[in-house]
Order: C-alpha cells, then structure tokens, then sequence
C-alpha cells in the first residue's frame, strides 16, 4: 500500500487541461485548481487535505501503481 506522500505526475497532451484538488471530510469540496498547457508537468501529492484528484482535459497520469491517459476532450 502507498503512503499518503506519494507523488502523482500529471502531463497535459493538450493546452487547457484542467487539475482540480477535492477536500477530504465529511463534504467533499473542490479547493485548488491549477490550469496545464500542453507540454506542461505537474507534480503532487495527496495530503491531509487533498483525498483526490479530478483532471478534466487530455493528459497522462504518472503514480506508484502505473501509468494511465485519459482521452477527455475539453471541447474547447
């Protein structure tokens, strides 16, 4: 099982891509957001206050289990 500090990489295929940080608790809540042109990396990681991570665009996933891409158009 990973840790809690584990590092995601996320790397936008396509300007616009979305990456939207949820809140963990009772409410789940959207509390951070950050906006990716193509090319573009991010690294994070989940924390006490992040429980997950929803990324609306064409982009490539990186973690400890594997890698995945997903196709979402944005629809620009």
């Amino acid at each position: 099982m990973t840790g809690a500090n584990d590092f995601f990489v996320i790397k936008a295929m396509e300007d616009g891509v979305n990456v939207i940080g949820l809140t963990r608790g009772s409410d789940t809540r959207f509390h951070h957001s950050e906006k990716l042109d193509e090319g573009e990396v991010m690294i994070a990681q989940f924390t006490e206050h992040t429980s997950a991570v929803k990324i609306r665009g064409k982009a490539t996933i990186q973690t400890s289990h594997g890698e995945i891409s997903n196709e979402g158009e944005l629809g620009l």
